[in-house]
């Protein structure tokens, strides 16, 4: 091994001071500056002594060198001899490069330094707030909802920590959602996965946090390390709350985060809706309002005045909050029997447009008797034929929800040019499948499937294109069933799966009975659970095949039509069926956005008239 040498170590010093940034760089043009004026006015003194005239001794010199050194444009108007004009001119040549590498330095440094400002690196010292950890098209329905949840406090805050940059994030989030009212935003870029990263957030006085899902391949794998992230942090750890796409990736991402993390289950979530929407028109449009912060919101309460009364009673209870449960030391209950009895440690589930109305009612209800249909005998379930178009991920999940849910000898027929179309589907008991390989936006291969011999047709996004070219087909698929409905007279009810929301607007043209925006649905369920994590069962309940479930049902069956009744009149004809009255559905306005005819919670006194083809919506087992 050859000796290091005295050139080797000077080399090296050098480059190890030169890589130490901008400060270490503008040290050595001190010390080069330096070097050049003592020896510009050393060889004044020495060539052209006693110049220029006035000067009396040396300190003066090296002041002159210093003045052409810093404004070159100096040596202009010096008069003297050529040796030291000479010397003046070297030098304010040399203070040139040195002023010009000075101004390049500086200007460098501070762009640097604005750079690492603009990306939003400081530590927040905010307390309360709610972190948003990664970036997706889910970041505007959240941010969008918690405004609005957070509009009458004072000292709201939104975190978010993805890795885009901070202007970007915040320009595009105004541009989505618009005025953001007393809540502030706080943007900061960097990686959710790095430790450092997080600790930019202030996690530990933190609200929640919500763990978003990304775009991309293998998104789950991306939360999980969130999570591990998460879980190894030190000091005080907040509720979490994590989008998960896939069901198979549920147990690795609860180990990862702890009992502190509930996790979210994308797929099984947006198929779950698409079946129960497929089967009952309206349904999505009721879940949405009750997922957002705009009208009706999900609240608990534990008034000691109904302890003791019965469920049935308890319907009655409030004037402007509608009851739709209990949570009971066991577990959420839905629409339990109208017998149970209220106990001391059980909460009662509302509806409410606010907390503050969460009010008991004074007096007895106003039922009219005599607009009350009774109760009859229920029908029997009858096989059903669906129509399932187009194929994606989540596909195979939809056909088994699909088959808990219809009778014996049901017909479900798949159309879609896919390659995985019909894969994995043995051991269904309800539904035979047939499969037929068929471009969905072709009229005349939708026209082949015999349509209108189906009583729903599902059309789902297509997972081989972006989204939103998905969305275009999609729109291409529904203009031509509305228009094959309207040529052929055919009735049938169309669900329908889209990914941009605003593509619903133009949806809404093809009047289609269900429109489920998955990436929607999540975003608000995600904003509910970091608001209220305790609603995770409430809204899992109702997500749920087993118990009782949303139904929008034909309102003649409780109230005589044309009739002037009170809501409270038809929550007392739901209760003699086992049944709870949420509200109801006009068919004048299921084309009118946003609420397309429903009313969650109407006024208990507010007088209604229904008319042929409006629906009650109510909380009931079949």
């Amino acid at each position: 091994m050859s000796k290091v040498t005295f050139r080797e170590r000077a080399r090296y010093w050098f480059d190890n001071t030169m890589s130490k940034g901008t400060a270490s760089l503008i040290g050595w043009l001190a010390v080069v500056s330096v070097g050049l004026i003592v020896v510009v006015a050393a060889l004044t003194l020495w060539l052209a002594p006693g110049e220029p005239d006035g000067v009396a001794h040396g300190g003066q010199v090296l002041w002159i060198a210093l003045m052409h050194a810093l404004t070159p444009s100096k040596v202009a108007s010096d008069k003297g001899s050529i040796a030291y004009m000479t010397v003046m001119f070297a030098g304010s040549l040399g203070g040139l490069f040195i002023v010009s590498m000075l101004v390049g330095l500086l200007s460098n440094g501070l762009k640097q330094k604005v750079d690492r400002l603009r990306r939003g690196r400081s530590r927040i010292v905010e307390s309360g707030h709610t972190v948003v950890l990664g970036w997706s098209d889910q970041v505007f329905t959240i941010v969008g909802e918690l405004v609005k949840a957070h509009a009458s406090q004072k000292n709201s805050a939104i975190a978010i920590l993805a890795d885009r940059d901070k202007l970007d994030m915040e320009e595009d989030i105004r541009e989505h959602v618009g005025d953001l009212g007393r809540t502030r935003l706080v943007c900061r870029t960097g990686r959710p996965t790095e430790p450092h990263d997080l600790a930019l957030m202030n996690l530990a006085a933190a609200r929640s946090v919500v763990v978003l899902s990304p775009e991309g391949e293998d998104p789950d794998a991306h939360v999980i390390k969130i999570l591990l992230a998460l879980a190894k942090r030190e000091g005080a750890h907040p509720p979490v709350v994590a989008a998960l796409t896939s069901s198979r990736n549920l147990a690795a991402a609860r180990l990862a985060g702890g009992p502190d993390v509930h996790l979210v289950d994308s797929d099984d979530t947006a198929a779950r809706l698409i079946v129960q929407s497929s089967r009952q028109s309206g349904l999505s449009v009721v879940c949405m309002d009750l997922l957002n912060f705009d009208g009706g919101e999900i609240y608990m309460r534990t008034p000691k005045k109904l302890v003791g009364v019965t469920y049935g009673e308890a319907l009655h209870a409030y004037q402007t909050a509608s009851v739709i449960g209990l949570r009971r030391p066991s577990g959420v209950v839905l629409n339990p029997p109208c017998d149970t009895v209220i106990g001391a440690d059980d909460q009662i589930i509302v509806i409410a447009a606010d907390d503050s109305h969460v009010r008991l009612a004074a007096g007895k209800p106003s039922v009219d008797e005599s607009a009350v249909v009774g109760p009859a005998a229920p029908a029997g379930p009858e096989p059903e034929r669906t129509l399932l178009l187009n194929w994606n991920g989540r596909a195979e999940q939809i056909v088994r929800l699909l088959d808990a849910y219809v009778a014996p000898g049901s017909v479900l027929e798949i159309a879609a040019d896919h390659p995985g179309a019909g894969a994995g589907l043995s051991g269904l008991r309800n539904l035979t499948v047939n499969v037929k390989d068929c471009d969905t936006t072709d009229r005349v291969a939708l026209e082949s499937l015999g349509v209108g011999v189906f009583q729903h047709v599902i059309v789902l996004s297509d997972d081989r294109f972006d989204p939103h070219h998905s969305d275009t087909r999609t729109l291409m698929t529904l203009l031509q069933l509305r228009d094959m409905q309207s040529v052929l007279g055919e009735h049938y009810s169309i669900v329908s799966e889209m990914h941009d929301e605003n593509n619903r607007a133009l949806a809404e043209v093809t009047e289609a009975d269900d429109i489920v925006i998955s990436d929607t649905v999540i975003g608000l369920l995600l904003a509910q659970l970091a608001e209220n994590r305790h609603l995770a069962e409430v809204f899992g309940y109702l997500f749920d095949s087993r118990g009782s479930e949303i139904y929008p049902r034909p309102a003649g069956q409780y109230v005589k039509l044309g009739t002037k009744v009170t809501f409270s009149t038809v929550i007392e004809a739901a209760r003699r069926r086992g049944e709870t009255a949420i509200g109801y559905r006009s068919s004048a306005g299921r084309n009118d956005p946003p609420h397309y005819g429903i009313v969650l919670n109407p006024g208990k006194s507010d007088p209604i008239s229904f008319a042929a083809g409006d629906a009650v919506i109510v909380l009931a087992e079949h």
